[in-house]
């Protein structure tokens, strides 16, 4: 069984750089791009609020707060929400995912408020799926400072209206209140197989990128151990060839002067015998210092290669595992194409319902082929327009142009049909007319 990961972060002012990692107007590094387009935006924008940034400040303006919002004042709290990457896989390939993200909605509204979840994004082109969300703190009730005051008999008045809207971090991210969500949320995740970890644990989680930035940290440094061992081990060389020359030079002005007189020759052997035998007592030291540094060296080689070692067999297993889930995931699809071949003709429909705006339930609900009934504003890629409805009808229809095919349509029509329609709507309002286009088109000559 994994664990349920939930982090919660105070941003503070417009929080653009989260926004540009979110919504990847940025590719990050750690992101494979080929599947970015699998990421989805969870949590509808007011009307005429284009992105995450603009929803926090739509909130906030929205809100009902009386009192002036500080430039520094924390506005919005980012928060996490995953699991453990085996679990998170397997969630992906049994196809559980969407629901999964459907409670984690459901937990969010309801432990922060509905109004105050501003935005929620699921992100597929990372390592682990992963969602990110954004909560507005908007609380009411006193203050929590003032309720302290009051009980050491400090507070002196009371306000009038103790229920006024507050931006209020703290309250949210209060000890008690964050120990109460990993409670909760665990509790909703337990359905997923993923469970609360230890409470009050010292333990921190590392991340497989951060475990092999460390290996390779390691390697480096044992790579620079070795150079340094290289080094000390060229230089005791130096220095012992040194020491040989000094003792040959030594020998050879004890050998002239035995050859000069007796008396000088037994001072000298006295004197000269003495030097010696100190310089070969160091070239000794140095011998052995040479021994001590090469096995030192061997030592270093050895640990750096059974390192290379255990990183390739973790590759090698990572690389077989994820081979052995890839070959299930497209046996799955064989089989969905064999026994559910409807499926495969469906999805692109789910795809064209999630371009023109409708939510992840609505869309659910239209790929069932159910007569769904619903009112907003519908978006043209054509018209590069978003056309309004107060009431119509979305149904999913065997496409009689094109045997075996589905075709979405609303309120009986082809949507491209009706986007049509609503466009030649729009343009009569305004008052564009054919007649006025052709007047203002210049007439063209023959061309002999």
């Amino acid at each position: 069984m994994g664990y349920a990961v939930l982090h919660l972060e105070k941003a503070k002012g417009a929080d653009g750089a989260m926004s540009t990692h979110i919504e990847r107007t940025v590719h990050p590094k750690n992101a494979d791009s080929t599947r970015t387009h699998l990421n989805r935006e969870l949590v509808q924008f007011p009307e005429g609020v284009k992105n995450r940034t603009e929803a926090i400040a739509h909130r906030i303006e929205t809100a009902g707060i009386r009192r002036k919002v500080g430039t520094n004042q924390v506005k919005a709290i980012r928060v996490l929400l995953t699991g453990s990457n085996k679990d998170m896989k397997q969630m992906e390939a049994d196809g559980r995912l969407d629901g999964w993200c459907s409670d984690n909605l459901k937990w969010l509204r309801e432990t922060y408020g509905e109004l105050n979840l501003v935005s929620a994004v699921l992100h597929m082109d990372e390592k682990t799926p992963h969602i990110h969300a954004t909560v507005v703190p908007i609380v009411t009730g006193e203050r929590r400072k003032a309720r302290q005051e009051e009980r050491n008999g400090k507070k002196k008045y009371r306000k009038k209206n103790p229920q006024d809207v507050r931006l209020c971090a703290d309250d949210v991210m209060a000890r008690h209140k964050l120990k109460h969500y990993q409670d909760t949320y665990a509790q909703a995740m337990s359905k997923y197989g993923l469970q609360r970890g230890v409470d009050g644990s010292l333990a921190r989680h590392v991340s497989t990128s951060q475990y092999y930035k460390e290996l390779v940290e390691q390697q480096d440094s044992l790579q620079e151990n070795i150079e340094n061992l290289l080094q000390l081990e060229e230089e005791a060389l130096k220095k012992l060839k040194q020491v040989k020359g000094e003792i040959n030079t030594q020998k050879m002005k004890n050998a002239a002067v035995n050859a000069t007189t007796a008396i000088a020759d037994g001072v000298s052997s006295l004197l000269g015998g003495s030097k010696v035998k100190r310089l070969e007592a160091e070239n000794e030291s140095l011998r052995q210092d040479i021994v001590k540094l090469q096995k030192r060296v061997q030592a270093e080689q050895r640990e750096q290669k059974n390192m290379e070692n255990r990183h390739n067999s973790e590759i090698i297993r990572i690389d077989r595992s994820y081979q052995q889930k890839i070959a299930g995931y497209d046996n799955r699809l064989k089989q969905i194409d064999t026994y559910f071949p409807i499926v495969t003709e469906l999805l692109p429909i789910a795809e064209q319902c999630r371009e023109v705006g409708f939510t992840e339930e609505l869309t659910r609900r239209i790929v069932s082929l159910q007569p769904v009934g619903f009112k907003g504003r519908l978006y043209s890629k054509e018209h590069k327009e978003r056309f309004r409805t107060e009431h119509s009808t979305a149904t999913v229809e065997r496409n009689p142009q094109e045997n075996g095919k589905f075709r979405l349509c609303i309120d009986g029509m082809p949507i491209l049909e009706w986007f049509k329609m609503k466009f030649q709507e729009l343009k009569e309002k305004l008052g564009i007319s054919r007649t006025q286009k052709e007047e203002n088109t210049p007439k063209r000559g023959l061309r002999l």
